[in-house]
């Protein structure tokens, strides 16, 4: 939010006209056009004027609404981290179909096209692995509520805290059995093309 739309905003909230405002703070109504059309700006002493007649932090008259601003990095942060999921879990399917029939029709340039698949999901992967280390999300009842715009309470944070190791563990085991089975599957479904 900028200075203009904060002195028009708290102004209105005081129900208050732009004479009234401008006789509180020892300048013209003018000057509080000007300001709030966004043509000049106050200086340090009506700064600190507006910001005691608002009851607000010097702080929050210049930046805006500190909490609307960080909700909206974090719907921002949120977005990102959905897109980045997406993105990798795409990645992560194409790139398991894929390895086998690129491999057997192209040989090496199949595997080299395979690698580089790899690579860039990868990269996906490690997007997504800073946002939960950075969020402190890490098992899926953790991932959804924060998707949700929920937090869990300290008993429940406790006992996905406790299943993050075993959970890690499965993850692993599952994702490898199903891209061994993937894998045996299309070679299977590709022999007599070979």
């Amino acid at each position: 939010m900028e200075l203009n739309t904060q002195i028009k905003k708290y102004r209105a909230k005081m129900n208050l006209s732009q004479e009234e405002l401008a006789e509180k703070v020892f300048v013209t109504r003018q000057t509080i056009s000007n300001w709030e059309n966004s043509k000049n700006y106050p200086d340090i002493h009506s700064l600190l004027l507006l910001s005691s007649l608002f009851n607000i932090s010097l702080d929050q008259l210049i930046k805006g609404d500190i909490d609307i601003m960080k909700e909206e990095i974090k719907e921002s942060e949120l977005h990102k981290f959905n897109r980045n999921g997406s993105i990798f879990t795409i990645l992560l399917i194409i790139t398991i179909i894929s390895f086998v029939p690129l491999t057997i029709f192209l040989n090496i340039y199949g595997l080299i096209i395979s690698i580089i698949l790899f690579i860039i999901t990868f990269i996906y992967s490690l997007k997504v692995e800073r946002f939960k280390k950075q969020n402190n999300v890490q098992t899926y009842k953790e991932i959804v509520a924060f998707t949700e715009g929920k937090r869990l309470d300290e008993i429940e944070k406790n006992q996905e805290y406790g299943k993050r190791p075993y959970q890690q563990i499965l993850l692993m085991l599952g994702s490898a059995l199903i891209t061994l089975f993937i894998s045996l599957l299309l070679l299977w479904l590709l022999k007599p093309f070979l």
